[in-house]
């Protein structure tokens, strides 16, 4: 059993919750009738709920990307595929990054190779896992399995949800900056279909080092941005206390990126983020997955990589 737990601005949600259990088991301990006062707050709680969640700031939406009860990218993978997973470890250079995962997996009968980064649930497995930041052997992990997938005509499906590659001085003597690089260079030209999905985090070159998709989704209640908007705040501002100002600024949002037509697709969670329903979740990342390579899978490897290259030349605005 998850632990049930709050953000700040969902305090006034946690008390009505409170208030119903206290309610409930009034009822059950006693004769009382105290079933039109329980109604009475599931109705405050439903309005309660309905109000805070649709009119969530950006930096709000921040905040429930990071959750600590949402899940993971090996969450997904194993709700989605199953048994079918065959993890799949190394970059046959240096040694298996743990912060970056990925294998062999089925939907229904068709396999994929996912891709994705893995944070930890708790101080244990998030030193681990490196709290989800990837070195640059996870990146070539992630190209070896990508050119494993172009080699036997798989679909690759990357699962991005990291707060940036790891910053460290051995990462960059390894060739961090290279190593995505290349995997972007290489995501461009890759000659089967990739899709790209966004379920919490997507900071910066972490996320674009996976990033480069025919078909890009977002949950709804995740970022994308070149920077964090602490890092943001405390650059500009030399502190973090406008990280909320700068999280607007970034325009960071699903519904930002799909304006600007970054991201093809934002998929929609249950009412209070990803965590609420997991299983609602899972079926309904695992259906836009379906559809994205249903809308790919007859395409030619030369025509895939045209239009592929063809979306990303199209972002940005610019004057000759």
């Amino acid at each position: 059993m998850i632990q049930q737990e709050y953000l700040d601005f969902e305090l006034p949600i946690k008390e009505l919750e409170e208030q119903l259990d206290k309610c409930q088991l009034i009822g059950s301990e006693s004769d009382v009738d105290v079933s039109l006062t329980c109604q009475a707050i599931e109705e405050k709680l439903k309005a309660t709920k309905l109000e805070i969640y649709k009119n969530l700031t950006p930096w709000q939406r921040v905040q429930l990307s990071r959750h600590p009860n949402r899940p993971y990218t090996l969450d997904y993978i194993r709700a989605i595929c199953g048994d079918t997973f065959l993890e799949l470890h190394g970059d046959r250079n240096f040694k298996d990054d743990k912060a970056m995962v990925g294998g062999l997996g089925k939907i229904g009968d068709q396999s994929f190779m996912f891709i994705g980064q893995q944070k930890g649930y708790n101080t244990k497995t998030r030193q681990y896992r490196n709290f989800g930041m990837a070195s640059p052997e996870g990146y070539r992990k992630a190209l070896r399995l990508m050119k494993s997938a172009e080699k036997f005509g798989l679909p690759v499906v990357a699962l991005i949800d990291t707060p940036g590659a790891y910053p460290g001085l051995e990462a960059e003597e390894r060739g961090q900056g290279e190593a995505i690089a290349r995997n972007i260079f290489e995501m461009t030209r890759l000659k089967v279909p990739i899709i790209v999905v966004i379920i919490g985090e997507g900071a910066s070159g972490g996320a674009l080092g996976i990033g480069v998709g025919d078909r890009v989704l977002m949950l709804e209640n995740t970022w994308y941005s070149v920077i964090s908007p602490e890092s943001c705040s405390s650059i500009l501002w030399r502190s973090w206390e406008y990280k909320e100002q700068a999280a607007s600024a970034l325009k960071l949002t699903a519904k930002d990126m799909k304006n600007m037509r970054l991201v093809d697709q934002i998929i929609k969670e249950p009412i209070g983020g990803a965590h609420k329903n997991r299983e609602e979740t899972f079926k309904t990342v695992s259906k836009a997955i379906v559809k994205s390579y249903q809308e790919l899978k007859d395409l030619s490897s030369d025509k895939l990589v045209a239009s592929r290259m063809d979306k990303y030349a199209q972002m940005g605005v610019y004057e000759e």
